[in-house]
């Protein structure tokens, strides 16, 4: 038997190391076995319900851009389908907190069917602030579904920068 054949990948074959790390690590056969089990047992429709949790877990999690320069700090974030009356921010300690309930309802009437559809659910976003806010001059803008949030500086942030020599050992 030659020695290359008990090498589980050869050199520049990418694909083979990562199918291989995946092949020996014990969480990921584990977690292999279990969906057999699963699928065994239940057969493959059994986690079809389930299929969508991830997509509705997003639904309700708001996507938030956060820049900052040498004056402010922003963060936008997306909320469409949410009224301003539902949304909560708030400022504490070195954290910003965007809170808020999303509410759907869908309804269809006709002479022979009816249909009515909602949907709720609430979201917390804490977001740790890179440097310290004048939170008496933060100011929240929202307009058609995205929400601006402008955080002043304090002036004492510019002073906390020190440059610490580095010494020869």
């Amino acid at each position: 038997m030659a020695l290359s054949n008990l090498v589980p990948f050869k050199k520049g074959n990418k694909d083979a190391l990562a199918r291989f790390r995946r092949e020996a690590d014990p969480l990921a056969a584990f977690q292999r076995q279990m969906n057999r089990l699963f699928e065994d047992f239940f057969g493959q429709s059994a986690l079809q319900p389930f299929t969508g949790w991830d997509r509705w877990m997003e639904e309700f999690t708001p996507r938030v851009d956060i820049s900052e320069n040498d004056k402010e700090i922003t963060v936008t974030a997306e909320l469409p389908g949410i009224d301003e009356k539902d949304i909560q921010v708030s400022i504490q300690d070195d954290l910003l907190t965007l809170r808020g309930e999303k509410k759907s309802e869908h309804e269809e009437k006709d002479s022979q069917h009816y249909l009515m559809e909602r949907s709720y659910g609430t979201f917390s976003r804490v977001i740790p602030l890179p440097a310290d806010v004048d939170d008496s001059k933060a100011e929240a803008v929202f307009k058609n579904g995205v929400l601006k949030i402008r955080l002043p500086k304090t002036s004492a942030e510019s002073s906390k920068t020190k440059r610490i020599e580095i010494k020869r050992g």
